[in-house]
């Protein structure tokens, strides 16, 4: 158990050195940190999963700012890294609009013990409480975030804050247009060679979600 609690401590260290980048990253509002490293369970291989809160509107825009971001420090997990060439990389694979804060079902144990464990990284105390309120009703208990020490940035820097603004009419509009046909026609070209056991794949304006293979997510629940 302590070798297990000493692994947990070091991840977490070095996956908050990276948490700053999101505050460099156009139409993100929120990161929480998602799969093991919220449920505690994590092994040397272990990647750092994120659930992403994009701006309505501009989710397609949002993923292409935080791949580009993390793709060029090296953080960011692709499709072809597994085991030892995943660890310790933050894998972008859920995006979600207002729309979307509500996870779609099913509604399993394992969703429930990870939602409820959730850890804000990046975002106002507002975004994030407004996250966890869309999905009170199935985790059935009301989660009111007030403070946790690994959030550590809840406000955007000002060269993010100015494109914004200069992207928030017409040139944002033509851009999400262009990035939404690129991405999808990606998307759509390699997601039957990543497909496995019951996968979870969205890709719409309201969300982006990547879990090709739900057969480990399967066996967690079993064993709760």
């Amino acid at each position: 158990m302590r070798d297990q609690q000493v692994l947990h401590d070091k991840k977490w260290i070095k996956f908050l050195k990276r948490t700053w980048l999101f505050k460099f990253a156009p139409f993100v509002e929120f990161a929480l940190a998602a799969g093991s490293m919220a449920m505690g369970n994590v092994r040397p291989e272990s990647d750092f999963d994120v659930i992403i809160g994009a701006r309505s509107g501009r989710i397609f825009t949002a993923r292409f700012f935080a791949v580009i971001a993390f793709g060029a420090f090296g953080w960011r997990r692709k499709k072809i890294d597994h085991r030892e060439a995943a660890a310790d990389k933050i894998c972008l694979n859920h995006f979600v609009t207002p729309a979307s804060y509500r996870l779609s079902p099913p509604h399993n144990a394992y969703w429930r013990k990870l939602y409820q464990n959730l850890v804000p990284l990046f975002g106002s105390d507002k975004k994030v409480n407004d996250f966890f309120a869309a999905n009170s009703d199935w985790l059935g208990k009301e989660i009111a975030y007030v403070d946790d020490l690994r959030h550590y940035h809840r406000r955007k820097s000002w060269p993010v804050r100015f494109v914004e603004w200069t992207l928030s009419g017409w040139a944002g509009d033509f851009l999400e247009k262009r990035l939404r046909k690129i991405q999808i026609s990606r998307i759509e070209n390699g997601i039957q060679k990543e497909l496995g056991h019951n996968p979870r794949i969205i890709y719409t304006d309201q969300e982006l979600e990547f879990h090709p293979d739900t057969a480990r997510i399967e066996l967690l629940e079993r064993s709760m």
